[in-house]
């Protein structure tokens, strides 16, 4: 996500990036898209009772 799209999701939700879920910077699609710790992704997955569902995550190395 571009940061002014972080911006207001992290306003939108009244959060810190601290709060949103993690994902490892070794996971296999995060490596394909070349993310890097500290980016943002939006995942949509088709739902069966919400049609489509929307997930954030931040990019974080290994520990």
């Amino acid at each position: 996500m571009k940061p002014e799209e972080v911006q207001q999701l992290l306003d939108k939700y009244r959060i810190s990036l601290n709060e949103l879920p993690r994902i490892l910077v070794s996971d296999p699609v995060v490596r394909e898209i070349g993310a890097a710790p500290g980016n943002v992704l939006r995942i949509t997955r088709k739902s069966p009772t919400a049609g489509v569902a929307t997930y954030y995550r931040v990019v974080t190395r290994e520990e």
